[in-house]
């Protein structure tokens, strides 16, 4: 197997909403927000949903793998629920393998509202359900071990069962590529973050205002001498900037794709980082697999939601 995902299996219900929605709601746009069960649901009564998805941000990238030709799995905690069969049923058909067998949980599936504004930012407000739940115990070290590179997200990592979990995959793995996932992550497990990017990571993918708070920089070129200092692949999007990639002390670069009808920004930093490892793995230039990247982002950008059609 390429290419094994750990990740949140969380189920996306996308809506569109009106700028006076994240006020009233007092949300913050373009981050995300974890809710309990109740308030998910009394915010879900307002809304209409456009699209339910198998969803998740490591599942994206993995299922934007399997689209290029890639033999994928992933792991992602369920409940043997209606959600929970809907999950496991919407990866089986993008031929990603689901290592992990779900069983009635205390807790139902996941799930994240994710609301787009006219702007085409996505705010979104996650369940995480039993998805937050995983432990060491649901990690399959046989698939591990078979696949030539170990993806995680920094959406999963929390203090408790969730590290154990992360801990023991990555001490079986080959190659460890994680996402930071989003500023609200970073700022919450800064220290952590920072040292497994110092010291487990293989490959880092990261905005530009998640890296710079990683670090406490203000300034790019600062994040680009911590790059080159210890010496790691880091993979940064930087919007209408484009990507850059420093690997080994090379700064290679990558421009955004203009002229786009931007719909939905859902799921852009998760093909980036699907179509960047299909490069990666597939023995591409690192240039090669930016381009991929940055072509698998434009493409979701301009539909609704994290999936694109085969």
């Amino acid at each position: 197997m390429k290419i094994l995902g750990i990740g949140n299996a969380i189920v996306d219900v996308i809506c569109k909403v009106d700028e006076e929605f994240i006020t009233q709601n007092n949300l913050t746009k373009s981050t995300m927000k974890l809710v309990d069960e109740a308030e998910f649901k009394k915010l879900l009564l307002t809304l209409k949903i456009e699209e339910t998805v198998s969803g998740g941000s490591v599942a994206n990238s993995i299922v934007g793998l399997s689209q290029l030709g890639n033999k994928v799995g992933f792991i992602g905690k369920v409940s043997d629920d209606d959600l929970g069969n809907k999950y496991e049923d919407g990866l089986r058909k993008e031929n990603v393998e689901f290592f992990y067998s779900k069983k009635k949980e205390a807790i139902s599936t996941g799930t994240c509202l994710i609301l787009i504004t006219p702007d085409s930012e996505r705010t979104m407000i996650t369940f995480l359900g039993t998805a937050g739940k995983i432990n060491e115990n649901d990690i399959n070290t046989n698939a591990v071990k078979s696949s030539e590179i170990l993806f995680l997200e920094g959406y999963l990592w929390d203090e408790g069962e969730p590290k154990k979990a992360f801990e023991k995959a990555i001490s079986s793995s080959k190659k460890v590529a994680m996402s930071l996932s989003d500023l609200f992550c970073v700022e919450r497990h800064k220290p952590h973050f920072l040292e497994l990017v110092k010291n487990k990571l293989d490959i880092t993918f990261a905005n530009e205002q998640e890296i710079m708070s990683l670090i406490d920089v203000k300034n790019f070129e600062d994040v680009i001498n911590f790059a080159k200092e210890i010496n790691k692949l880091i993979v940064i999007t930087r919007g209408d900037k484009g990507a850059v990639a420093i690997n080994k002390g090379n700064v290679l670069e990558c421009p955004a794709k203009t002229n786009l009808n931007i719909q939905d920004l859902t799921g852009a930093g998760d093909l980036f980082a699907g179509g960047f490892l299909h490069g990666f793995i597939n023995n591409k230039t690192t240039k090669e697999s930016l381009e991929t990247g940055t072509e698998m982002s434009s493409k979701v950008i301009q539909i609704i939601g994290a999936r694109l059609d085969k």
